[in-house]
């Protein structure tokens, strides 16, 4: 199958208040393995006329308010109105398909995106007709939880040092982080988790 990484950066945790600083999405076909760097990827900064955030997000993002500050030309720079369709111009090189509705709809993993990125994506212009995602995500935690030990899904960082990652630190920056969620998900293609789950149910 194909899925699409998304990661996003924004000043805070409010969809309705917040605003999308920056968005990486990297296209992943679990048929025909790439290295991570070679993998089609989308990155974009948003420029907003004014932001709202937290002091907290704003500071962890202060390299991606920097970057918007810059007068030169930046490819990689749109407006909240341009990120979706300029998306969706991505998915359909990459050879995604619309609907019958004429929206692409792709199957979208990340840490926490359904409970985070998501309530983002669906406040911008353009998102359910241009680009929307499937019912069904990925979120790598779910692959790394200790089913005996844990009471809570596992962070970022958890996931990384369960995964025997040499750098177990979160770059908050969302090409790198949607590459991370890739790389976690890999060892599972070969290995299916229902593979491992006996006829009966009860395992070992």
């Amino acid at each position: 199958m194909r899925y699409v990484s998304l990661d996003l950066e924004t000043t805070g945790g409010n969809p309705l208040r917040h605003q999308i600083l920056e968005l990486a999405a990297v296209v992943e076909d679990t048929r025909n393995l790439l290295p991570l760097a070679e993998l089609p990827y989308f990155r974009r900064v948003v420029r907003h006329p004014e932001l709202t955030g937290t002091a907290g997000a704003l500071a962890l993002n202060a390299g991606l308010l920097q970057e918007l500050a810059r007068k030169e030309p930046n490819p990689e720079l749109c407006t909240p109105q341009e990120l979706l369709p300029q998306l969706r111009e991505f998915l359909l090189a990459q050879g995604f398909r619309p609907d019958k509705k004429d929206c692409v709809a792709v199957t979208m993993a990340g840490k926490n995106i359904a409970s985070f990125d998501l309530g983002f994506l669906r406040e911008l212009p353009g998102y359910g007709t241009l680009v929307r995602a499937e019912p069904a995500m990925l979120d790598p935690a779910a692959f790394y939880l200790n089913w005996r030990k844990d009471t809570r899904l596992p962070t970022m960082q958890i996931c990384k040092a369960r995964a025997g990652f040499e750098d177990t630190t979160v770059a908050h920056q969302a090409l790198a982080d949607a590459l991370d969620v890739v790389q976690l998900l890999r060892p599972f293609y070969a290995f299916p988790a229902y593979q491992q789950v006996p006829a009966d149910g009860k395992g070992e």
